[in-house]
């Protein structure tokens, strides 16, 4: 099956995120109209050591949750950064760690009926205190040291998709390995 795009307007314009209503010519001739989120992506980072994984909670107003338990994140959105360079900050602003080794886990798209908003996960082992790692301002994190011997449990607890994403395949790693 191909398509292809005819129109992009775009229609509303925020800090995180752009609206742009879309017109569609599929396969077999007919027009379809879509209205799309456009997002920079983001990057997760599911760092683990012998002990525990490295998640934070923060509140996440949009879903109604002042505590949603979720790997450490953040969005593509530095001007000239590599995905793997924004996680790497990611990792140091949101629970204060660098690592030696780091590994690509997956790629996939959050809501791909409604937004282009890609998340890249990354494996983070080797950790250690970062140097002069400041927290974002204006962000609410607690930092929280899950013990690997309880990683159901945080599965459980876990409703964020990049977080489940993440821990399930630490999951399947640790029982590999």
């Amino acid at each position: 099956m191909t398509f292809a795009r005819l129109e992009s307007e775009t229609v509303w314009e925020g800090r995180i995120a752009v609206v742009r209503r879309e017109r569609w010519r599929e396969e077999d001739g007919e027009e379809v109209e879509r209205e799309v989120i456009g997002h920079p992506g983001a990057v997760g980072v599911v760092a683990w050591d012998d002990e525990r994984v490295w998640l934070v909670r923060q509140p996440r107003e949009a879903v109604g949750d002042p505590r949603l338990l979720e790997v450490p994140a953040g969005k593509l959105d530095e001007e000239g950064e590599t995905p793997l360079e924004a996680a790497q900050r990611e990792l140091a602003e949101e629970i204060g760690k660098e690592a030696e080794e780091w590994e690509e886990i997956e790629r996939f798209f959050t809501s791909p009926g409604f937004t282009d908003e890609q998340v890249i996960l990354y494996a983070a082992r080797g950790l250690r205190d970062a140097t002069g790692a400041e927290p974002d301002p204006g962000e609410r994190i607690e930092i929280v040291e899950w013990p690997l011997d309880h990683l159901d449990e945080a599965i459980a607890e876990c409703r964020d998709s990049k977080s489940l994403i993440g821990l399930m395949w630490l999951r399947l790693h640790l029982e590999r390995a």
